[in-house]
């Protein structure tokens, strides 16, 4: 593992241990060059996954972009950070055992929206807003009203 500060290649790790989602490995790292200590993760990755956007266009799947998309949907709620960490790896491991390596971004919205359906409403909201691409109040309000259940009050 390379030395962020000062580039070397050779480090030493000094200490492992489960990190709190219990799906990755945290690493205290020690570069022999320059002394300088860091941290660095690892997760369990099934395959390569590619992402075939709604242009066409191919890009590798970055689990950091997926994390920050829902990072910002969840800003300001009351959603532990472990709980949000729990999510996104479940996604991900949803995705993975898709059996496909060439995934639709269209799905991945769709699992995300589910997920997100099922911890905040808001954050569902606020995530359909941008991955349904609304332009206008009245797409909020119907949106939201599709949320809501049936008026069942008899006022006869």
């Amino acid at each position: 593992m390379r030395c962020p500060f000062c580039g070397n290649i050779d480090t030493q790790v000094k200490d492992s241990r489960p990190a709190e989602d219990h799906v990755s490995i945290r690493r205290r790292r020690f570069c022999v060059a320059c002394g300088g200590r860091f941290t660095t993760y690892e997760r369990v990755q099934l395959r390569d996954l590619v992402v075939i956007k709604s242009n066409g266009k191919r890009e590798d799947f970055d689990r950091d972009k997926l994390e920050r998309s829902i990072r910002i949907a969840l800003q300001k709620r009351p959603v532990e950070h472990e709980r949000m960490e729990q999510m996104i790896s479940g996604i991900v491991r949803r995705l993975e055992s898709l059996g496909e390596t060439d995934i639709n971004s269209n799905k991945i919205g769709e699992i995300v929206m589910e997920a997100l359906a099922r911890i905040d409403t808001v954050a569902y909201v606020r995530f359909a807003s941008v991955y349904k691409n609304f332009q206008a109040a009245d797409d909020f309000d119907k949106f939201v009203s599709e949320l809501r259940p049936p008026d069942t009050d008899d006022k006869a």
